[in-house]
């Protein structure tokens, strides 16, 4: 029986956008049991398995009332259980509960799981070890993201195939080989659904032409503009340049009403006349945005050094904010890593259109990518080009900025 669907495309396509609009749909006809969306960018709790299964089986307790006892009493019987592994955890918490209870065969429900491909690699514990660190117990067992990501597909499978679980699973995801090989697997074969891949074939430009005909709508009521702007010819240039990437469009509109360069005329002008330089590269209109906005900031170096630190994956960064919640307040980064008071809005208040920052008297919401492609970009020597900045660079202005908190502070 056909229990999963695999959504895949390369980043930018629309996937997360796509899962929240069918959760959405989901939630209004019922039938939405769990939602679980990882992101590179969030919590730990979104970027790691750790709270994988208990969400699944938190959520649906109430999706079904009568696992909620079931569910309780697992937790009860062994309060360790959440630092077992998934395997564990999702016998005792998800489908134990359900052999306790009569489920009614006419329950639908969906389980939508986005992002998988962003879950980052977390210790492994077989079935019986706690989550007691490794290295305190003299091991030494390193995990990759890859593996993590495979536990929760093959975790997923299992669950899917027992016969007391009656929901459907959607898993959307970039394309990476731990999916593809996973999903081509001819002996799981016949429990996917045909996999949706978001390329030209489904005609992405639609939905895209859309977004563009509506945002561009709310600019033009905003400013009392001609309702002639802009010209179709323009948007069939945007269109072209999107190349099937949703980010592509999202990030130029907010560009446009973000930037605090020019009148949404003259930013859109701007927008059409950078263009990339020739190659094969799929994500150079893109790439080209991206540089078009960090060359708007003051100090375009500094800009890509904070916005690489933001990210959390610095060395020296854990030790520095060991003692934080991940990711910690802007606030307290501002702390950190501006020299004097308004630099963080001196480097960052370009590139709003890239990531949101809280405003200054806000203590408690971090800063966030908009999109994971952004990194990806400045990650990548070839594709940043003169705007990259190595882990070293980045190492040295974090410490630096430590350093010299301690100097003032103890001196």
């Amino acid at each position: 029986m056909v229990k999963i669907k695999w959504v895949t495309g390369p980043a930018g396509t629309g996937k997360s956008a796509i899962m929240g609009s069918v959760a959405d749909t989901c939630k209004r006809n019922g039938v939405l049991a769990v939602t679980f969306f990882f992101a590179s960018y969030a919590s730990p709790d979104r970027r790691r398995k750790t709270a994988f299964i208990p969400t699944i089986a938190y959520q649906l307790a109430q999706h079904l009332p009568a696992l909620k006892d079931p569910v309780a009493q697992a937790i009860r019987d062994n309060p360790l259980l959440f630092r077992k592994n998934l395997r564990v955890q999702m016998e005792a918490l998800i489908l134990t509960p359900l052999r306790q209870v009569v489920v009614d065969s006419k329950v639908a429900g969906v389980v939508l799981v986005d992002g998988v491909d962003e879950c980052e690699a977390e210790q492994y514990f077989g079935p019986h070890v706690s989550l007691v660190s490794p290295r305190a117990r003299g091991e030494s067992i390193e995990r990759t993201k890859d593996q993590d990501q495979l536990e929760i597909l093959q975790v997923l499978l299992e669950v899917a195939l027992d016969p007391v679980f009656p929901f459907r699973i959607v898993i959307a995801s970039r394309p990476e080989r731990v999916f593809r090989e996973f999903f081509s697997n001819e002996s799981h074969k016949s429990s996917f659904a045909p996999t949706l891949i978001l390329d030209a074939k489904y005609n992405p430009n639609a939905d895209i032409a859309l977004f563009l005909h509506a945002k561009f709508g709310e600019i033009r009521r905003r400013y009392n503009l001609s309702p002639s702007w802009p010209s179709p010819e323009i948007l069939a240039i945007l269109l072209d340049r999107a190349s099937c990437q949703f980010i592509y469009a999202a990030t130029i509109i907010r560009y446009i009403t973000t930037s605090r360069h020019g009148s949404p005329h003259t930013l859109l002008d701007q927008v059409l006349k950078v263009k990339p330089s020739s190659g094969t590269n799929p994500f150079s209109h893109l790439d080209t945005i991206y540089t078009h906005i960090l060359q708007s900031t003051p100090n375009r170096i500094l800009a890509v050094k904070w916005l690489r630190i933001l990210n959390g994956d610095i060395p020296g960064w854990a030790s520095i904010f060991a003692f934080m919640r991940s990711p910690p307040a802007a606030f307290l980064v501002n702390l950190l890593i501006q020299t004097d008071d308004g630099n963080a809005e001196h480097v960052l208040g370009d590139l709003h259109s890239l990531i949101d920052v809280p405003p200054s008297d806000d203590l408690e919401r971090p800063y966030r990518p908009y999109h994971k492609s952004l990194y990806d970009f400045l990650y990548s020597k070839d594709r940043c080009g003169p705007l990259y900045v190595g882990d070293t660079q980045c190492a040295e202005f974090l410490w630096d900025r430590f350093l010299d908190i301690c100097m003032r502070e103890y001196t």
